[in-house]
């Protein structure tokens, strides 16, 4: 399978930041963090579905201005912009009328942007995402990798938003080659501890072991490391069976992960609704930000659409 891995994916250039109005500022601090890091560009970006209503002098006639709209939202970002300045970064603020996610997308499209940085929001009321839906759009459509701070992440400036630990979700499947090779690269990147973990569901045991240990899965999901990164990265390996939402969580907390990567294939709109979807689950309550690959990143890797059943999008590597 040939690699799609982009470097500036693990180091990147370019990271626009999504930001709503107010901005989620402990998000926003994420993606500062990473900017400076990286001696990136920062681009604040902002959709908006509200238009400035004005009257013309001569007719009275109300009408939608568009520019006046676009400055009210602009004026909004500049704080956040003159921040990012002050740090010595160079800063970009770009506001578009529209559905936030099209926008989004539209402009990933058009530019080149390595990384995308959002926050979500808190679960809700009964029938409301678990993540907001602008997140969940992007996470499962942008083919770059997307840089998620959900509710319940810890701020990390008491740690200097340092990544010495990547917890990341893979199993002996295709699509776990092209995630836990970003996970590597990541790792390398930031000089930082891996930890490779697969999760086996009870009702799977049987058929996932076939005869085999613990241990000897264990060993084989080194060679999901890249070569070159082998000697270079220290790289633990854990498998359990159990549920995936709940061991990956746990594992997260026990190894003080400061970063979890996962593949979103098994993302999906139904998922996120019903709250079955693995990633939604984590996006929800883990400690620490998760960067997703979307389907569309895993697909370029030649990666297959697999069907799961509504009620089982489960985690086997992807979600």
């Amino acid at each position: 399978m040939a690699s799609v891995i982009k470097p500036g994916w693990s180091k990147p250039s370019t990271i626009l930041f999504a930001s709503e109005i107010p901005a989620n500022e402990k998000a926003f601090h994420f993606a500062l963090a990473q900017a400076s890091e990286f001696g990136a560009d920062l681009i604040l970006f902002h959709a908006y579905d509200t238009l400035v209503v004005a009257a013309s002098e001569t007719s009275g006639i109300r009408y939608y201005d568009y520019a006046a709209a676009a400055r009210t939202e602009m004026q909004a970002l500049e704080p956040l912009a003159n921040l990012v300045r002050e740090a010595g970064i160079r800063c970009e603020v770009i506001v578009r009328p529209g559905l936030p996610a099209d926008q989004i997308l539209s402009f990933l499209r058009e530019r080149e942007v390595d990384r995308v940085v959002m926050g979500t929001h808190s679960p809700g009321p009964i029938g409301k995402l678990l993540v907001g839906s602008v997140a969940e759009a992007v996470l499962r459509t942008s083919r770059v990798p997307v840089y998620i701070v959900g509710p319940e992440t810890v701020d990390g400036a008491y740690r200097r938003y340092a990544t010495r630990t990547i917890l990341c979700a893979v199993s002996m499947q295709e699509a776990s080659h092209t995630v836990a090779e970003f996970a590597a690269d990541l790792a390398a990147q930031h000089n930082a501890r891996l930890v490779l973990q697969h999760v086996i569901r009870p009702q799977e045991r049987h058929e996932v072991l076939a005869g085999r240990t613990i241990d000897q899965i264990e060993g084989d999901l080194l060679s999901l490391v890249p070569e070159e990164h082998r000697d270079k990265i220290a790289v633990q390996t854990i498998v359990v069976p159990g549920d995936p939402t709940e061991e990956l969580l746990y594992q997260a907390r026990a190894q003080l992960a400061d970063l979890i990567v996962l593949g979103a294939q098994g993302a999906s709109a139904f998922a996120a609704i019903t709250r079955h979807g693995v990633v939604y689950k984590v996006l929800a309550h883990a400690h620490c930000p998760v960067i997703t690959l979307s389907p569309a990143v895993l697909a370029a890797s030649g990666v297959g659409v697999e069907k799961h059943r509504a009620s089982e999008v489960y985690m086997a590597g992807v979600f």
